[in-house]
């Protein structure tokens, strides 16, 4: 949710700027902005896409050494110019760009509007930079000594970051409950959402920690506390390339991510599974695995896709650990008092590691005294830094809006947890566990498989592209995927679906079924064969339009379909990983046939960092 950009440094700070908002657009894209310095600070500021201010400020002859860039997804107020951003102080000497929520931004703008201030957005943001401004002037404070002083009072979530005419070296950014990235070159500085726009330049970057505050003043680098205290820069080296954030050829990065997907299950697993030796190794958690195993239950918190890899994760683990296993919605969880004791176990799932509603559901879980596992994408994100341990999923740069690859990740990273803890337990026999490794290394090979089947799927959503509903069913570790495949189709194509338990068709949505309604069936060959024989033949007979997701030699099913997708044969509690990739890949060409633009559909951002 919003992503922001910043460079102060010898090179010419529009490119650096509109480059890296350009790669952060995934981010937000209802609007977009920039700041220079050229005897007092332009801001060029547009409602749409980052290419329309592109071409707003293409024909600039302004070669500023320090500039900020941010795109928006809207909170308070509308997307429009006005509200983008950045946004002026009174005084017209600061500018700055804001990612989060202010929460007592109400009652600043009444205080500072009984003072004689005006304001021309409807946004927090604008609130902000009138507050420090008027925190300076009154008290003589520098603007370092403001900005600490005025974030002390400020209620709610932030990653900011500030420039001044007075000072064409001066940069501040300061961090709570929103990510924030400095990355360090050669007498230069860039700061950023996330790291995709600064490994072009560099790859060594610091993770602003929060309630941080980072001054960048004539070439060098302080960070400290808002409560004034000296804090040591930690720099890490950033393992991505830039190849990773880049189409490769293909029309849009979900169609790419898609593809990717043999390789982004490998990666998950490399190093820490050798079937051939019986060995799984899960480094980022072996500290805490005695005490996993021996908790008496375990809690997954987690939103949107990562909720659904939690509940397929729910299954493995109460089949083959015996553990009890809740999953819930993060946001949900952390307003309904839950009942948490100590020594509990909460895993934490997120691909971005930034997701505001889990991050605020881990602390909750902390402060009861649970454990807290994280599973995540990205290294240095706030849950693997509040984790006491976790694995990451190591799936690379995820630029598409809707999850694909990141999802079939983390199930991998999950089923892997789950096995070690089994191993551990004893609730596992020593043939089953090596079987299931065995199905895990081969799983890559399973899905590309999946994937020559492209071109038959996308002939499949031209049928379907216009349908105005769908209906997704499965049993057992596809009902999740039926939730996924769901999901998936209503955030790129705009098409309303809905996923279920086949056997709840019968308890309501059945009413729905007629000769207009596509159903899609996740029928692979398990436990619930049969069952789910007899939901298809329920859809058929009220002629309704039948879908179904089949392993590959089923002789059954086709005969009771009109369309049908095979999927190789895969142990029951890893099809799912296999069983989501024909869904990801029916929902991308629907969308692409419907004109949607899937890599960022409308309302929606990658990472959800506030409320």
């Amino acid at each position: 949710m919003c992503g922001i950009v910043a460079y102060v440094g010898h090179r010419n700070a529009q490119e650096v700027v509109i480059k890296g908002l350009k790669r952060l657009e995934y981010r937000g894209y209802d609007s977009a902005g920039i700041a220079l310095l050229n005897e007092g600070i332009h801001v060029y500021k547009k409602k749409g896409k980052v290419a329309e201010l592109e071409d707003l400020v293409k024909n600039l002859s302004i070669n500023s050494p320090i500039g900020i860039g941010h795109t928006r997804w809207a909170t308070h107020g509308e997307p429009n110019d006005i509200n983008a951003h950045p946004h002026y102080s009174a005084s017209g000497k600061l500018a700055i760009i804001h990612n989060g929520i202010i929460e007592n931004y109400s009652a600043l703008k009444q205080e500072l509007m009984n003072k004689g201030y005006r304001f021309t957005s409807e946004t927090d943001t604008e609130v902000l930079i009138h507050f420090i401004e008027d925190i300076q002037v009154s008290n003589g404070y520098s603007l370092e000594e403001a900005v600490r002083v005025a974030l002390t009072q400020v209620v709610g979530a932030y990653a900011i970051v500030i420039m001044t005419s007075e000072n064409p070296d001066l940069l501040i950014a300061a961090r709570k409950g929103s990510p924030l990235v400095i990355g360090v070159g050669q007498n230069e500085f860039f700061l950023a959402s996330d790291a995709t726009p600064i490994i072009e330049y560099t790859k060594d970057v610091i993770y602003l920690n929060d309630q941080e505050i980072a001054v960048i003043d004539n070439g060098e680098l302080r960070i400290k506390t808002i409560d004034d205290a000296p804090a040591t820069p930690y720099i890490q080296r950033l393992e991505m390339e830039l190849e990773a954030i880049e189409k490769g050829g293909f029309e849009h990065f979900m169609l790419k991510e898609i593809f990717e997907q043999p390789r982004s299950i490998r990666d998950s697993m490399r190093g820490r599974l050798d079937a051939a030796a019986g060995r799984l190794v899960l480094g980022g958690i072996r500290e805490y695995v005695n005490k996993m195993m021996q908790a008496d239950r375990i809690i997954i918190v987690a939103c949107g896709t990562s909720w659904h890899a939690g509940l397929v994760a729910e299954y493995m683990i109460e089949e083959f650990c015996r553990i009890p296993v809740e999953v819930e919605y993060a946001s949900e969880f952390r307003y309904r008092n839950p009942i948490i004791r100590e020594g509990d176990v909460v895993i934490a799932i997120s691909q971005s590691g930034e997701t505001a509603d889990t991050l605020a559901a881990i602390e909750l879980a902390k402060s009861k005294g649970a454990i807290i596992i994280g599973v995540c994408n990205v290294v240095g994100s706030s849950i693997a830094r509040a984790s006491h341990a976790g694995s990451y999923t190591h799936a690379g740069p995820e630029i598409g809006v809707a999850s694909t690859k990141a999802f079939t990740a983390q199930l991998t990273v999950l089923s892997m947890i789950a096995l070690t803890l089994a191993q551990k337990r004893g609730t596992i026999t020593d043939r089953k566990f090596h079987e299931m490794l065995v199905e895990l290394e081969n799983i890559p090979a399973k899905v590309e498989e999946v994937l020559k089947q492209n071109d038959k799927i996308r002939e499949l959503a031209y049928i379907f592209k216009d349908a105005t509903n769908f209906l997704y069913l499965g049993r057992g570790y596809n009902f999740p995927v039926a939730l996924e495949g769901a999901l998936k189709l209503k955030e790129i194509s705009y098409i309303h679906a809905e996923g279920y338990p086949a056997a709840e068709m019968k308890h309501g949505p059945i009413a729905l079924i007629d000769e207009a309604m596509p159903v899609v069936f996740i029928a692979t060959r398990d436990s619930s064969y049969e069952k789910i024989i007899s939901n298809v033949q329920e859809v058929k007979a009220r002629k309704g339009r039948v879908i179904s997701i089949v392993t590959k030699g089923d002789t059954l099913l086709p005969g009771l379909s009109e369309f049908v997708i095979e999927v190789p044969a895969v142990q029951e509690a890893l099809m799912p990983i296999v069983s989501v990739v024909p869904l990801q890949l029916l929902s991308y060409h629907i969308a692409v046939m419907r004109g949607c633009n899937v890599d960022q559909p409308r309302n929606l951002a990658k990472s959800v960092t506030v409320e």
